[in-house]
């Protein structure tokens, strides 16, 4: 079993989720302006506890997963970040962690996805052995295609996802060294 470990960055903490998020994280995925380019329907209380589940299932099976972001000053969760495997069904995922993000309305437009995701896969990069991350975003989704491309994540094609349309993003390990491409550190 891999425990989650605490990482921070300048404005951050991420740290594992318990259960005490469980009303930080209901507010999260069941506020429609959060989701609608992540699925489109805010989930009900039983599909974020099973979600906090999975988190600390991916963690326990995989030895890497989700993380809560807390706001180092106000001490307040802003979000999750981290890497996941969640068996979609698409080949490009297939063998590799997929990178997410998630903020609520209060973090947006701070560059808090990007600080958070850069510790994350700095942190892959010192402790995973895998071929790539990759991340899914709706094409319509520009802030999140932004921040991907500040992480290093190119665009690997078009697929479809629960019959919307989403795009595949890449970020290559450098052959031999396991290191990513990608940007690291805590910038904004």
């Amino acid at each position: 079993m891999t425990p989650a470990p605490l990482l921070h960055t300048d404005r951050l903490i991420l740290r594992p989720h318990s259960v005490a998020d469980y009303p930080a994280c209901c507010a999260l995925w069941g506020d429609a302006a959060v989701v609608r380019h992540i699925g489109g329907s805010p989930q009900d209380a039983q599909a974020v506890w099973f979600r906090l589940l999975r988190y600390a299932g991916m963690w326990s099976l995989l030895g890497y997963g989700m993380w809560v972001m807390q706001d180092r000053a106000t001490g307040a969760m802003v979000g999750e970040a981290g890497l996941l495997s969640a068996a979609r069904g698409l080949p490009e995922l297939d063998g590799v962690p997929e990178a997410g993000w998630v903020l609520g309305p209060q973090a947006w437009g701070r560059g808090l996805a990007t600080e958070a995701m850069a510790a994350v896969l700095s942190w892959a990069d010192a402790h995973l052995e895998v071929a790539a991350i990759r991340c899914i975003i709706e094409p319509d989704n520009g802030a999140s295609i932004k921040v991907a491309a500040k992480l290093g994540f190119s665009e690997l094609g078009d697929a479809v996802l629960g019959g919307k349309a989403i795009r595949v993003f890449d970020r290559p390990f450098l052959p031999g060294t396991g290191r990513g491409t990608g940007a690291a550190g805590g910038g904004g």
